[in-house]
Parts: C-alpha cells; structure tokens; sequence
C-alpha cells in the first residue's frame, strides 16, 4: 500500500478534526506535520479533543512556520484547514512545491488570488482537490442521480440557504473564533459555498451574473463589526438557469442550517432542515407516480451509512477524505477540482460587491476565460 505524509495547517478546531480523520481512518496516512501560529493547540489540550495532540499523535513534528514545515517534513499532501479568508497562499506554496493539497472552502478571498492559484496549479505536478463537504452529502449524492437519471430533467430554478446559528459569547462561540475573525469580518455572502456547491453538480455552466443586498446590521453588535447580518443574492447563468442563496452572518434562529430547492423541467428535490429534523422531498413527471416522496435527509452519504469510520459532519468530511486518497493512490484526478472549487468561490466575492454598489447587477468570469480581469467592472 502506498504510504502518504500528512501535514496540516491551521490547527483550530477544523483543522485538528481534520488531520485527526486522516491519520486515525486511512492505513495509507502517515500523520507527520502540523503548523500553526499558536502552539497551545498543538501542546495543550482543545475545545473537543481528548488530549492534546502532540499526545495523540506523538509522531507527528510541530511547526510554527510553514515555510519550514514544507521545506523539512517532506511531505506528500498538505490539508490546508486556515481560517476562510487565507487559504490561497498555503495552497500555493505547497503546490509549487509538487506537494498534493486538499483545501477547504471558499478557494481564494479575491481575484487576484483566483489568478494566483489557477496558474499555479496549472504550473505544478501535484493535485489540489477543493474540500467541499457539502457536496459529499446525502442530497447532493441523491441530486446528482437524480439528475443523470433524467427524472429531475433540465434545472431551471434553485434555492438554497445557509442559516448558521450564532449566539455570542456562547462556549461553541468563543472557541470557533479564538484563533483568528474571519467569522466576525467576514461578508455572510462570502461563504456561498456550501449552499452552491451541491447545486452545480448539476448545472453544466458557470454562473454568469448576479444581484446581491444587504440587510445592514441588527443583530447586537457584539463584536464591533458593522456587516451585514443577512445577504440575499440571485445568480444566473448565460442559459437563464436562477439560483438564489440567502446567507447570514448574525442570526438568533436556531433553525437549521442547510436548505436547498431544486426546481426541474421533469422533477423536483428539496432538502429542508428544522429543529434538526432534516428531510428530502422529490417527484418526478416521469415516475407513475408524481406525488411527493419523503425520506430523511441526514448528511451520511448512502454508500458510508454503514461505515463505522464516516465521521465528521456525519460522515461527509470521512467520505470526501476517503475519495481524495483514493484519486492519490490511483493517480486520478481531484475528486472536486480547482475549477469546480473557483466556481463555487468567486461568485460570493462578485456579490459582495453588489451588495456593496446597491444591488447592482455584474457579470461574472472566471480565470479561465478570454476575458478574465482581476478587476470587477
């Protein structure tokens, strides 16, 4: 069996999580890195864990600099798990290093950056797979079959929602946050990617334009941050296709976190979570039966329900890891390649600037277009 060296940077809460699923799940992971700014979270036990992790992972050497970490560990794969708004640079550094990269979401914080990483890879040897969960989960898996089936026909119209609770000063709160303010600073819309992502799979070109507002703040202002407690966003594509996405940033509503609505010229799929009761409705024109079908709607993938080692986000984080090492050992392709991930990434950057131009509707490209410009025009 080939063996790959693990390394991992950004040791909060999601990135220790994720190196622990790598080297505790997978025979093929040598757990040998980690780097972060703060060793306690590396030497002293965190929010979660059981010990701290130079105890449960005693192999494993600590860097404070990434530079060094990559120039001494030798490395075959680095999780890139820095907070949301740098993942660009580790990425990068690593690559043109031929070093494999699994990054989480979003991608890159502007375009510039998109620029940046989209020659680098084309440049390197080594892959860069876009750790994008939610498209592991069970909707989407079920979308996307649902799709190639041909019951849901063409997509026309979407919807999804992405309401993440965030009560201040809360124990969950102040452990997410302790590490770095992405979450305080950053843009609602910015973080488009985990209710864009499953709805892509089955759309067969980019999002084209889009028209974004903001509801300005309301919530407490715990923080000191004046952004936008929601954003609402309509995307579309050149063909007509509509998605659109609310996003918050500050929300007292407990209510769930994830919610999407397919609308097909055959069929219909939606998945809908309340009070953690998540269900998936879905009919198709082409079934005998058209009547609305219900069934739950968790995020374990169906071919990992039985997997006793499907864990994180149940199981979704298990399963994506899961298809990265297996497109490593078969020297396959990303299992959720760069483009993919760009084109879940750059629309929320063109929307905040909607937002920010009053609703103003602009036209989105990509690096790997004609005529790609760094600037928003």
């Amino acid at each position: 069996m080939k063996k790959f060296r693990v390394g991992v940077v950004g040791l909060g809460h999601r990135g220790r999580l994720m190196f622990a699923l790598a080297a505790d799940s997978f025979d093929s992971v040598i757990p040998a890195a980690a780097c972060d700014l703060f060793e306690r979270n590396f030497y002293e036990k965190q929010w979660l864990m059981d010990d701290a992790m130079c105890n449960l992972y005693p192999e494993t050497v600590f860097y404070k600099d990434y530079d060094e970490m990559l120039e001494k560990a030798d490395l075959d794969v680095v999780i890139v798990e820095t907070g949301a708004d740098v993942h660009c640079d580790f990425c990068i550094k690593a690559l043109e290093k031929n070093i494999n990269v699994l990054t989480d979401i979003p991608v890159v914080a502007n375009l510039s950056e998109a620029e940046r990483i989209w020659k680098a890879a084309e440049k390197s040897e080594a892959m860069i797979s876009v750790g994008a969960n939610p498209n592991e989960q069970k909707f989407a898996v079920m979308l996307q079959e649902f799709f190639e089936s041909g019951k849901l026909g063409k997509p026309y119209c979407m919807e999804a929602e992405y309401i993440h609770w965030s009560m201040p000063n809360s124990e969950g709160h102040k452990a997410l946050t302790e590490n770095g303010d992405w979450r305080k600073l950053l843009s609602p819309i910015r973080y488009c990617t985990h209710s864009l992502g499953p709805l892509l799979t089955v759309v067969d070109e980019e999002l084209r334009y889009v028209s974004a507002f903001g509801t300005g703040p309301h919530a407490d202002d715990y923080d000191g941050n004046k952004k936008d407690d929601m954003v609402c966003a309509n995307f579309k594509t050149e063909s007509g296709v509509v998605i659109r996405l609310m996003r918050n940033g500050r929300c007292r509503a407990d209510i769930g976190h994830h919610n999407y609505r397919v609308f097909g010229t055959e069929g219909y799929m939606e998945r809908i979570d309340r009070f953690g009761k998540p269900v998936i409705r879905y009919n198709s024109m082409k079934d005998e039966n058209n009547k609305l079908q219900e069934i739950t709607g968790e995020f374990t993938p169906p071919a990992y329900k039985d997997n006793p080692k499907a864990k994180g986000h149940d199981g979704i984080d298990f399963a994506m890891q899961d298809h990265f090492f297996k497109a490593l050992s078969a020297g396959g392709v990303a299992p959720i390649s760069l483009k993919a991930g760009l084109e879940m990434t750059l629309p929320g950057i063109f929307a905040e600037e909607s937002a920010k131009r009053g609703g103003e509707v602009i036209r989105m490209v990509y690096p790997w277009e004609e005529d790609w410009s760094t600037e928003i025009k």
